[in-house]
């Protein structure tokens, strides 16, 4: 851009990743209640109720209760659905774009970790802020930052794409960790030997107690990647003349292209230079409270520029500002909880296939407890999690609707919706037809053993007169019969496939007589 582009008063970036929490070793689902395991010792505490809270977030607490639909009320702040934990280690991050580029420190104003309720899905939410800096910088921030691994280097072994540099730092400036994302082999390595991508250290680190699904891992939770390694990302720009950008330059914020040209897609525009799938601009006119506001949304990211001269734009606790941290946060967060928990139930199918040993008897019991119990976790997040509205408020309503179209949700959902049910119908037609083959077999026994029952037992005759006899004689008469009995009525089950098959012949009545007879010598044959 030109020296005369608007000058950034303040960006914020939230980032909010979705893991799949991986069940323990030998288990076949994950733990119910994971935010249990992280420990005593752990960084990670706990959320207060708002009822302990200051006057002002409880005010806060109420805009945004009231913003939702009753449903989405029992989800978002109902006992039970969602546990909130949050570490406050960790006050700045400084970060360097690239080789020979000034450091920046950006504060950390928000770190969490969201769980969810029979859902094996975990959310780090992380929001980070600057002021004062220019357009391009605050563009290449919010597009490098918030990677979990470069997506290679250069010929002079830099990152690229991502920080060249990243480090936590702690309330007195306390270096804490350091990206490694320059180790290039260590990244590689673990791509060739395990299938799996390095997450970044300081990454990683930000999780802990939780570690990696990789082999060696021993922490009671382990997470696994669910969606691309860009984190989905919320920005809020504070600029001087919004006005003054141009539409290209919108469309780069909302797809995440950083400085250069705006994808093709995001460039076939109508007469006004405006991709109306992109942007929201019931608010894009010089009045109101907060004049020349915009949203950009393109699924995997909510931004929302506006002017930095605007009282209400820039107000923490009623504005813009506010709601961008509050009540536009939790639709982003509801629509990439729908969308990484459907790629998870989809990961589990593929798993569950992909384990299943057809001859192996406890390979098919484990994927039939595996099938059922994927039914049921996505019949209970149907009825939990599963809002195709959340809001009557018409802001609310059309980014929630922005995100869900770009997303492709309710296909991935139909999509799921459609395996989930086969597989299920697979297994109630495979009960079926195991129901099915043990009544032709009992049926095949009690035919044959009719013959015996009916002979010995015509009028109630009895062949040996032994009643009177000595009772060890009789006991050993009994046991006799018991075990003759038993060895034909296993040996005429053992038989019972080609008996069925002779009865099916011998029922038949355009078969002949020796075709019959063969299909009785069959019954004996190897």
């Amino acid at each position: 851009m030109s020296a005369h582009s608007p000058h950034v008063q303040h960006v914020r970036q939230v980032l909010l990743w979705p893991l799949r929490l991986m069940p323990p070793d030998g288990a076949e689902r994950a733990h119910a209640r994971p935010w249990e395991l992280l420990g005593a010792d752990s960084p990670w505490r706990e959320v207060t109720s708002a009822r302990d809270a200051s006057a002002a977030f409880q005010e806060r607490y109420y805009t945004e209760f009231v913003s939702f639909l009753p449903y989405v009320q029992r989800f978002l702040f109902g006992a039970g659905q969602r546990r909130i934990f949050r570490r406050k280690d960790i006050a700045g991050v400084r970060v360097t774009a690239c080789p020979g580029a000034a450091p920046r420190v950006l504060d950390v104003h928000n770190l969490c970790l969201h769980f969810f309720f029979d859902v094996d899905i975990v959310l780090l939410v992380m929001e980070v802020g600057a002021s004062d800096l220019p357009f391009d910088e605050a563009q290449d921030l919010l597009y490098r930052f918030g990677r979990a691994y470069p997506a290679g280097w250069d010929d002079a072994g830099n990152a690229l794409h991502c920080m060249h540099g990243v480090e936590w730092l702690d309330a007195g400036g306390r270096l804490l960790v350091q990206s490694d994302a320059q180790e290039r082999q260590a990244f590689i390595d673990q791509v060739v030997r395990h299938l799996a991508p390095r997450i970044a250290s300081h990454w990683r680190y930000l999780l802990e107690p939780m570690e990696p699904d990789a082999p060696g891992a021993t922490a009671a939770l382990r997470y696994r990647q669910v969606e691309y390694y860009r984190m989905p990302m919320m920005a809020y720009l504070a600029v001087d003349r919004p006005s003054a950008l141009s539409p290209a330059d919108f469309a780069a914020l909302g797809t995440m292209a950083g400085t250069s040209s705006a994808p093709a897609d995001a460039q076939r525009t109508q007469s006004d230079g405006v991709d109306r799938r992109y942007f929201y601009d019931r608010f894009w006119c010089n009045g109101g409270a907060a004049p020349y506001t915009r949203y950009v949304c393109s699924g995997y990211a909510l931004v929302v520029v506006g002017d930095a001269a605007s009282q209400f734009f820039c107000c923490k606790e009623r504005g813009v500002l506010s709601q961008f941290r509050h009540q536009h946060f939790l639709l982003f967060m509801i629509a990439h909880l729908q969308k990484s928990s459907l790629l998870m139930f989809s990961d589990r199918l593929a798993e569950a296939l992909t384990e299943l040993q057809v001859a192996d008897a406890d390979s098919v019991r484990s994927f039939k407890r595996r099938i059922r119990y994927a039914f049921e976790s996505f019949l209970r997040f149907t009825h939990r999690y599963w809002f195709t509205e959340i809001s009557d408020q018409q802001q609310i309503r059309a980014l929630f609707r922005m995100c869900g179209q770009h997303l492709d949700i309710e296909r991935a959902y139909a999509e799921v919706k459609t395996r989930v049910a086969d597989m299920n119908g697979y297994l109630e037609a495979d009960s079926l037809r195991r129901q099915a083959n043990t009544v032709v077999r009992l049926t095949v026994v009690t035919i044959f053993g009719m013959i015996g029952t009916i002979t010995t037992g015509f009028l109630g005759m009895n062949l040996l007169a032994e009643a009177d006899a000595p009772t060890s004689r009789r006991v050993w008469i009994f046991g006799s019969v018991f075990v003759i009995t038993t060895a034909l009525t296993v040996y005429t089950m053992a038989k019972s496939k080609r008996l069925s098959d002779f009865l099916d012949a011998l029922s038949d009545e355009r078969l002949s007589v020796w075709t019959k007879m063969k299909a009785l010598a069959a019954v004996w044959r190897s």
